[in-house]
């Protein structure tokens, strides 16, 4: 074992004890009753209900991260990797073919190993809890849908990244980033109109008065809105949830059957203030700067180290390419892709919280969001009280109680002015 052996083992292996911590302090967190705050919409029996949810998903998910570290190590350490190399280089295909081969077996098998623990989370926790809409049908529909997607998009990106790297000379990395960058801003564009509603449906929304204060609303804050979208969510669960996403005429904001089925005009309102709030604030398009930042700067280290015969003997490859070198630099990257997710995760939060004040204070009712967060929490079971460290590594939303403490004090404020 050489250096990069021993910094990507004790990343896997440290990060695998640091959720195991995270996870076990969160369980300790919770409480026999529910908060006060929750007080008339949350009673015994459903509090109850969702501290065995909690329960049931953190040990199964340790469960799966588990299995996974364990078969990772194994195929690692058993020299599977140069193994499978040697196979599908013997066929004599060129190194993109052969890079796309590699890299999709080594997804099909991933896939395989993931079925049993999809099929258990979704035909058996989420069944016991309820949530469960899924039918078989479904469920291998999206399969099919989703692994002709990734051939198509993912191949063809992948079949980029490694032509440019193989053949982009020096400066292949930025090369590279402008492609991929050039991708994400068409994929932005493209998936409302023509991926997303291969797996749901969109109906414009019928109901009049709703749809009427909507747009009412939306002019309120100089939003131009064509439409609002409901999603048939409840075609695979009974959770309630609501996002926009696109860009232009191309933005979609969607709204799950399953949320206006419990949450009144008022409510649903403050739901998609809440929304465009993200918009007008430019999170989104601050995000997928910040995302296309993060890529740009691990194009570059990667065309660094794709160039240390070091990391590929860590793995025992007889040989050196850039498929492989892509994969055995991201358990490289993952100890610094930890550090800059509790920053991404931080600025997530942050830009939750404004995008409740926009809400607040655009639709001056304050109160109806709280109400539509509280019932949000409770109709999907969400853990009231989250141990901090478990929030501060995972979590890309604020805690419920925060919110509602932020809402109330912003409420206060402005009643003092």
């Amino acid at each position: 074992m050489n250096v990069y052996s021993w910094i990507i083992l004790l990343t896997l292996l440290g990060g695998f004890l640091l959720s195991t911590l995270s996870e076990l302090l969160n369980l300790r967190a919770l409480r026999n009753t529910p908060p006060g705050e929750l007080e008339g919409i949350y009673d015994d029996d459903a509090y109850e209900k969702s501290q065995a949810y909690t329960r049931a998903n953190t040990r199964f998910g340790f469960v799966v991260s588990a299995f996974d570290l364990i078969v990772l190590l194994i195929v690692w350490f058993s020299g599977s990797f140069n193994a499978l190399d040697q196979l599908i280089s013997a066929w004599g295909y060129g190194p993109i073919a052969t890079g796309l081969i590699y890299m999709g077996v080594l997804v099909v098998a991933k896939f395989l190993l993931s079925l049993p623990f999809s099929l258990y989370s979704t035909f058996v926790i989420e069944e016991r809890f309820g949530f469960n809409r899924t039918t078989p049908a479904t469920f291998i529909k999206d399969i099919i849908k989703g692994t002709l997607l990734g051939a198509v998009i993912g191949g063809g990106v992948m079949a980029l990244v490694l032509s440019i790297f193989a053949y982009g000379g020096p400066y292949a990395w930025l090369y590279c980033w402008g492609a991929v960058t050039a991708v994400t801003i068409i994929l932005q564009f493209v998936a409302p109109t023509w991926i997303m509603p291969l797996f749901n449906k969109f109906e414009p929304l019928e109901d009049d008065e709703l749809k009427q204060n909507i747009m009412s609303y939306a002019r309120s804050v100089k939003f131009s809105l064509e439409n609002v979208f409901v999603m048939d969510g409840s075609k695979r669960s009974g959770k309630s949830n609501a996002f926009f996403t696109g860009f232009g005429k191309h933005k979609r904001i969607a709204l799950f059957d399953t949320l206006i089925a419990n949450h009144s005009p008022a409510e649903l309102v403050a739901i998609l203030a809440h929304e465009i709030g993200h918009y007008q604030k430019r999170h989104i398009l601050k995000g997928m700067l910040l995302s296309i930042a993060h890529m740009g700067v691990m194009l570059y280290l990667i065309s660094i180290f794709l160039h240390h015969n070091g990391l590929f003997a860590a793995f025992y490859m007889e040989k050196t390419s850039v498929y492989a070198g892509l994969i055995f630099f991201g358990l490289l990257f993952s100890p610094i892709e930890l550090v800059l997710s509790l920053f991404v995760n931080m600025f997530s939060r942050a830009n939750e919280f404004a995008a409740d004040r926009f809400a607040a204070e655009t639709c001056d009712d304050g109160e109806s969001l709280i109400t539509a967060l509280k019932k949000l929490s409770v109709h999907n079971l969400s853990n009231l009280t989250p141990h901090p460290f478990h929030v501060f590594l995972n979590y890309s939303h604020p805690p419920l109680l925060q919110r509602i403490s932020a809402l109330r004090a912003l409420r206060q404020n402005n009643a003092g002015k």
